[in-house]
């Protein structure tokens, strides 16, 4: 029987993004039973059916089964999976993709013309419930789908609808590659701490403190970052002496061709691996 608040939902892969968004789903109270998932690696799939209390199988049965199915497998080997699935999926549930550098056309044409599919770009912090996650639904996703999908990724995080497909290479750059991005910046304001003669612990306790500290502050304030920024630099004093040192340095310009470079592989990769 359906459930519009909760679908029956498969996922194809149990890899790690799959077992966060289905530990987020369970822990906010989505019932383990209407959840299925499948993955070549049995020893992972029993162990996430332990965790969670969720019903397993293979890719055909649980998709049968389903009616949200969440794609969940590395995109080299997306399409593979994808034409073989294709049988099964006859019953039109919604697709789900979370594979980078997969476009909609490719899923489409692997899945069925007339399947609603939504794209998904997430990010690794879904690993801990603070993800970031673009989307874009297809013409054949009724509202009632985007408000399933929107519940499903919502599990482990914050979600943006996108109106325009081409915009999730900008999302990867952003939101999908931009934790490695945090991650760079905490390694060398680490390795500066050291440097000055700080205990490797002690500067990374204080770095690490300081960027959740930073990030909390600027998703609970009323004013921009920019203000947050001139807000803590006085005329003359330490934080404006690193901050005019960035500047001179080129520090905007850097991440403008960083992420550039990001979108634009995006947009090679798809063409590759939609092939």
């Amino acid at each position: 029987m359906s459930n519009t608040q909760h679908p029956q939902l498969a996922f194809i892969g149990a890899g790690n993004m799959a077992r966060s968004i289905i530990g987020g789903l369970v822990q906010e109270g989505y019932p383990a039973e209407r959840i299925r998932a499948s993955d070549l690696n049995h020893d992972a799939l029993e162990q996430l059916s332990r965790d969670f209390g969720i019903g397993t199988g293979d890719n055909a049965a649980v998709a049968e089964w389903a009616e949200v199915v969440v794609l969940a497998v590395k995109p080299q080997v997306m399409k593979t999976v994808t034409e073989a699935l294709r049988p099964s999926l006859a019953h039109h549930p919604l697709l789900i993709s979370i594979a980078a550098g997969i476009d909609g056309a490719s899923l489409s044409r692997w899945l069925g013309e007339d399947q609603a599919i939504v794209r998904c770009m997430p990010n690794t912090p879904a690993l801990v419930k603070t993800g970031a996650s673009g989307l874009h639904a297809n013409r054949h996703t009724s509202g009632a789908q985007r408000e399933q999908a929107e519940q499903i990724m919502g599990a482990v995080g914050t979600v943006q609808w996108l109106d325009d497909e081409p915009l999730m290479d900008a999302v990867t750059a952003v939101s999908g590659s931009g934790p490695a991005y945090f991650f760079l910046v905490m390694e060398a304001m680490i390795d500066a701490g050291v440097q000055q003669g700080l205990t490797r612990e002690a500067a990374t306790e204080l770095t690490l403190q300081t960027a959740l500290g930073a990030a909390t502050l600027a998703r609970t304030s009323d004013v921009g970052v920019d203000e947050l920024r001139r807000r803590v630099m006085s005329p003359g004093g330490t934080t404006e002496a690193a901050i005019e040192s960035f500047e001179r340095d080129g520090l905007r310009d850097t991440f403008q061709r960083a992420m550039t470079a990001c979108a634009e592989r995006s947009v090679s990769l798809a063409k590759a691996l939609g092939q």
